[in-house]
């Protein structure tokens, strides 16, 4: 992921007076824009992202905003830069396209990079449909850079993306979730967590639940419809915004927090349950940082006596750190996915 940053950032040429950096990370294309002489506003969704993003800004006089694609002002920019998150689906890379070519204004530079292994060569044939012009392409082993400009308007109309609704029957209640794209499971309720559901506890009026790595409220939701008192944490914007709109439809309450891992938390805040369905790819490869992290949090967060729920793939090895923490973990369930407990002393 690192390496098609970098990639953008060697290849990156120009003398604009206003940059966007549309998927900025920590901040790589951000610096050779500001280097260029270019006004720069880099924006990130992801919340770790956002904060190292705010480090590199402040020290370097860029502006930073934790923000989706589609929230920016249009025809502001000479030019604009993505990497290009194959990762996050065909439809957000869509949008962060869409995005570009309306933030451009006419004759704006867009310059994208990403992998020949992850669809670069699709989504340059829509970068030239929507601007207008053909790019040039800059290689290095499997990675791409293209530049083009903006020769069309046809993506200046662009609105917001609507919502995807999902409807399924989650421990016997009909419910509906709201998503928007780049979200994980986007069009469906992601099988490992509605295996997790059938694990949990079915008296849970007045519990306090953690849900960590919420996503858009698929384990939460069905536990707030039977009276727990929920808090979502997720790092994904896209994600909790969803999450939001999928309480308000249900007109369900819950505290949803863009987070990464529990820092919205106080330290002195206390569940009687935790649930997580943790991540464990970032691109291509497998991560098992973030999985890790969950599990400590989880423990730090739960009062004595509390309980720990994990869904996962049987090849991760979560039972070594669980049982380190814990000192007891049960294999719930085990199958196409595993399900496992613990109980904090």
């Amino acid at each position: 992921m690192e390496d098609s940053y970098r990639f953008l950032a060697n290849v990156l040429t120009g003398s604009p007076d206003r940059a966007l950096d549309l998927s900025a990370g920590v901040g790589l294309v951000s610096l050779r824009l500001k280097k260029l002489g270019a006004e720069v506003l880099a924006i990130e969704d992801k919340k770790s992202s956002c904060r190292a993003l705010q480090k590199t800004a402040e020290s370097a006089g860029i502006k930073a905003a934790c923000s989706l694609p589609w929230e920016i002002d249009a025809g502001q920019f000479d030019l604009a830069t993505i990497r290009l998150e194959a990762e996050r689906g065909n439809e957000w890379v869509h949008q962060q396209l869409l995005a570009a070519a309306k933030s451009l204004k006419p004759d704006g530079n867009l310059w994208i990079s990403g992998s020949k292994k992850a669809g670069f060569t699709r989504y340059l044939q829509w970068s030239e449909e929507l601007l207008g012009s053909k790019a040039k392409i800059f290689k290095q082993g499997d990675l791409r850079a293209a530049t083009l400009t903006k020769k069309s308007t046809t993506g200046d109309a662009a609105a917001e993306p609507e919502f995807t609704i999902i409807r399924d029957n989650l421990r016997g209640h009909e419910l509906s979730f709201y998503t928007l794209p780049g979200v994980f499971s986007a069009t469906e309720i992601d099988p490992a967590s509605k295996l997790l559901l059938k694990y949990l506890p079915r008296s849970l009026q007045g519990s306090r639940i953690l849900d960590i790595g919420a996503g858009y409220g698929a384990i939460s939701l069905p536990l707030a419809v039977e009276g727990a008192s929920v808090t979502l944490l997720e790092q994904s914007l896209a994600a909790v915004k969803s999450a939001k709109a999928s309480f308000a439809s249900a007109g369900l309450e819950a505290s949803i927090h863009h987070s990464d891992v529990d820092e919205s938390l106080r330290a002195n805040d206390y569940f009687d349950i935790v649930v997580t369905n943790p991540p464990f790819h970032v691109g291509g490869g497998i991560v098992l940082e973030v999985a890790e992290a969950f599990v400590a949090a989880a423990f730090n967060h739960l009062r004595p006596g509390g309980q720990f729920y994990l869904v996962a793939n049987p090849f991760l090895k979560y039972e070594r750190w669980m049982s380190d923490l814990f000192g007891n973990v049960q294999i719930l369930h085990s199958g196409r996915y595993k399900v496992l407990q613990s109980s904090k002393p």
